[in-house]
């Protein structure tokens, strides 16, 4: 189901996206945002993984400093018929973990200085296993052509916006400026809406893989209320744009972003958790 319903909303971005295109310029507008949102995709594709651990200042972990956290890496990603992903550091004391790579076999697992200092080894091997069932269902690029092909969407609806102000551009025969101003300030909505949705979808099913795969679900369930009031207090690390990767919403600032949470409510993954343990929440 879970499935199902991620194809349909992806299937609704990429709608969004085409007649965003044909607005701005028929058959050869829609052309061209297929082609804008083929070229983004492909190089989030190859190069994302090495782009987000960038930004983080991501260093890989090597098996001598950690043996520890390589074991359950390893332990879990057996469990789940995975590679062993990578492993990364990210150095801030806010604690978090996301999951990054193309597909399983070029996958990284990477947690923050705080999250090991915080969490106890049952909380920790639940919070692996939901990154390795990120890996394993290849949500990660999921999440990132739903990002692309969003932010795809509200470049294209400035261009929209910026025709319908000023009397350039955009199908009039379709429709006068008022209307292309409208489509233009309500179809990046939609698409982060429907970005929102895919990567709640993603949150539940990564949480229920978890608990299967570390067979611990209240571990998991500990950790994501640790976690949630910790970042939340800090103020987060994430940017808006990668805020989905990670295991819980951790965006910075109070920007209007964050309002559009990609994390669906932690005390609703908690009862979930509880529940596939036979623990009334």
């Amino acid at each position: 189901m879970n499935s199902l319903k991620t194809a349909v909303l992806m299937a609704g971005l990429a709608g969004i996206l085409l007649a965003l295109g044909w607005f701005l310029g028929g058959m050869d507008g829609a052309i061209i945002a297929f082609v804008i949102a083929l070229a983004i995709n492909f190089v989030s594709f190859f190069w994302s993984d090495k782009i987000v651990l960038g930004m983080y200042r991501a260093k890989e972990i090597p098996r001598s400093e950690n043996p520890r956290i390589h074991e359950m890496v390893e332990e879990l990603a057996a469990r789940a018929g995975v590679p062993k992903p990578r492993v990364y550091l990210v150095p801030t004391n806010v604690p978090n973990a996301f999951a990054t790579g193309r597909d399983p076999s070029h996958s990284v697992v990477a947690v923050t200085d705080g999250i090991l200092k915080m969490l106890s080894q049952e909380e920790l091997k639940g919070v692996l296993a939901h990154e390795i069932s990120h890996v394993k269902h290849r949500d990660i690029l999921i999440g990132t052509v739903a990002a692309t092909v969003a932010t795809a969407v509200t470049m294209i609806a400035s261009m929209l916006r910026f025709g319908a102000i000023f009397g350039g551009g955009g199908r009039d025969r379709r429709g006068g400026g008022l209307e292309l101003l409208i489509l233009a300030i309500l179809a990046p909505l939609a698409a982060s809406i429907i970005q929102m949705a895919i990567s709640r979808s993603r949150e539940y099913a990564a949480d229920e893989g978890a608990a299967r795969v570390s067979m611990q679900p209240l571990g998991l369930a500990d950790a994501l209320v640790k976690l949630a009031g910790s970042n939340k207090a800090a103020g987060g690390i994430a940017t808006p744009e990668t805020a989905h990767m990670f295991i819980v919403s951790s965006v910075r600032g109070s920007s209007f972003a964050s309002l559009f949470s990609t994390h669906p409510p932690v005390e609703e993954r908690v009862r979930r958790l509880r529940k596939m343990a036979g623990i009334a929440a």
